[in-house]
C-alpha cells in the first residue's frame, strides 16, 4: 500500500515535497505533481502524455491490462449486446441509463435537430469535388457557430446540453451531405420517421430516381459500430477537445479541432489503413511472408490493426466486432476473401511468439473497415463513421469539463535549441 503522501527529496538542494496520492473509484494510483516546479524547480518530461493524468472524469473507465472498456461503469460487451446507440449517448451524456420516458424525450430531441441550415449545403457545395469528407467535416463543424452565434452562453448548463444535442443530431447530416457532394448527388434530407442509424444509411444512399430499402442488418452492424466507438477516454482527439474548450471555446470549434485530431493515420484512419495492408498482401498464400517482414526491424512494413496504446490484452471492442463480421457477411450474402485473408492473419499472429510477447493483439480497426466494406461504405468515408460515433464523447467530455473549474491547458517543454546569442547585420553573417 502507498503512504498517504510520497515524497519526493532533491537532496543536493536540500529540499523535498510531499506528493498527494490521488485514488479513483478504479485504476492505478495517481501521484498529483503540481507542487514539483514551485517547490523543487523542476517539471516533468512525459512524451505522448503516456504516464500523465490531464483530468478526472467519470465517464469511461479503461484497463488495458485486462481488456477493460466500461461507459459510466457498464462493461461494453453488456451495451453492445443489449443497448443502442442513442441509449449510450443518453448513458455518456447524463450519467445514468435512461427510463423509457427519457429515451423517447431524448430520441425525439435529437430527432429535430436533424436539419442543417440550407446555407451549410451551399457551403458545402464550394468544396472541390474530390475534396477529402474528412476536410470538409472539419469546415462545416467548425462553421455551425456562425449559424447558432446568439445561443452560445456556455455558462449555461442548458445551453450547453443544447449545443450536445444539436452536435450529435447535426453530425450524420453533415457527413452523408458531404459524401453526396463527393458522389456529385443531390443533398438527401433527414427522413425523420425512421431510427438513427436508418436515417444515415438513407440520407447516405438514397437516390431520387427509386425507392431505398434500408436493411436491418445494415443499420444493426452500425448501431453496433457506432457504440463501439462512441467514447475511448482521454485519447488524441478528445484530448484536443478538451484541451481547445479549457480556453473556453465553443463546443463546434471544440469538436471541429477533434475532427481534425481523429483524421491523422494512426488515430481515425487506422482502419482504412488495415484494408490497404490487407489489400497489398493480396491471398492467404501471401501470409506468411508479410508475417516475416513484419518481425523484421528493417522492413518498413507493419501489421495495421494489431496492437493497441492502452490495450496490452485483447481489445475488447475487437472482440465483439469479430463476432458481428462474420454475421454482416452470413446475413448480406456476401463472401469477401478479405475476411478470410484477415481471419488467417489473426490466426498466425495470435499463434506466433513475437506477436504474442508482444501483446500485439487485433484491435477494433483490424474488423471495424470490413464491415464497412461489406455496407457498402467507401474506404474515404470510413473516418467521418468514426467521427459521427465519437461526436457522442467528444460532447460528454466537453460538458463535463465546463462543469468543472479548470486551468487553460498549457504543457511545458523540454527547451533543446540555441543558449542566447547576439544579432548580427545582414553583411556581418557568414
Amino acid at each position: 500500500m502507498l503512504s498517504k503522501n510520497v515524497v519526493i527529496t532533491d537532496e543536493a538542494a536540500g529540499k523535498h515535497v510531499e506528493l498527494p496520492v490521488i485514488r479513483g473509484t478504479e485504476g492505478e494510483p495517481t501521484l498529483d505533481i503540481k507542487a514539483v516546479p514551485s517547490t523543487l524547480g523542476y517539471f516533468t518530461y512525459d512524451p505522448g502524455y503516456a504516464a500523465t493524468a490531464s483530468c478526472t472524469s467519470e465517464i469511461t473507465f479503461i484497463d488495458g491490462n485486462k481488456g477493460i472498456l466500461r461507459y459510466r461503469g457498464y462493461p461494453i460487451e453488456q451495451l453492445a449486446e443489449r443497448s443502442t446507440f442513442v441509449e449510450v449517448a443518453y448513458l455518456l451524456l447524463f450519467g445514468e441509463l435512461p427510463i423509457e420516458e427519457q429515451l423517447n424525450q431524448f430520441r425525439d430531441e435529437l430527432t429535430y435537430h436533424t436539419m442543417i441550415h440550407e446555407r451549410l449545403n451551399h457551403f458545402i457545395s464550394g468544396f472541390h469535388y474530390d475534396a477529402h469528407p474528412m476536410a470538409m467535416m472539419a469546415g462545416v463543424v467548425g462553421s455551425l457557430a456562425a449559424f447558432y452565434h446568439n445561443r452560445l452562453d456556455m455558462e449555461n448548463p442548458e445551453e450547453r446540453v443544447l449545443s450536445a444535442k444539436r452536435m450529435i443530431a447535426k453530425m450524420p447530416t453533415i457527413a452523408a451531405a458531404c459524401y453526396r457532394h463527393h458522389m456529385g448527388w443531390p443533398i438527401a434530407y433527414p427522413r425523420n420517421r425512421l431510427r438513427f442509424c436508418e436515417r444515415f444509411l438513407d440520407m447516405m444512399f438514397s437516390v431520387p430516381s427509386e425507392q431505398y430499402m434500408v436493411s436491418e442488418v445494415a443499420a444493426r452492424a452500425l448501431d453496433l459500430l457506432f457504440i463501439l466507438h462512441a467514447d475511448h477516454e482521454q485519447n488524441a482527439s478528445t484530448s484536443t477537445v478538451r484541451l481547445v474548450g479549457s480556453t473556453g471555446a465553443n463546443p463546434y470549434a471544440c469538436v471541429a479541432a477533434g475532427i481534425s485530431a481523429l483524421w491523422g493515420p494512426a488515430h481515425g484512419g487506422a482502419n482504412e489503413a488495415v484494408l490497404a495492408m490487407l489489400d497489398e498482401i493480396g491471398s492467404v498464400g501471401n501470409v506468411p511472408h508479410f508475417i516475416d517482414r513484419a518481425k523484421d526491424k528493417n522492413d518498413p512494413f507493419r501489421l495495421m490493426g494489431f496492437g493497441h496504446r492502452v490495450y496490452k490484452n485483447y481489445d475488447p471492442r475487437a472482440a465483439i466486432i469479430r463476432q458481428a463480421c462474420y454475421e454482416v457477411l452470413d446475413e448480406l450474402g456476401k463472401d469477401d476473401p478479405m475476411m478470410d485473408l484477415a481471419m488467417e492473419l489473426e490466426r498466425i499472429a495470435l499463434e506466433d511468439d513475437f506477436f504474442v510477447e508482444k501483446k500485439l493483439y487485433p484491435n477494433v480497426d483490424f474488423y471495424s473497415g470490413i464491415i464497412y466494406k461489406a455496407l457498402g461504405i467507401p474506404v474515404s468515408m470510413f473516418t467521418v463513421m468514426f467521427a459521427i460515433a465519437r461526436t457522442v464523447g467528444w460532447v460528454s467530455q466537453w460538458i463535463e469539463q465546463s462543469e468543472t473549474p479548470t486551468k487553460i491547458g498549457r504543457p511545458r517543454q523540454v527547451y533543446r535549441g540555441p543558449q542566447e546569442r547576439k544579432y548580427k547585420a545582414l553583411h556581418r553573417r557568414g
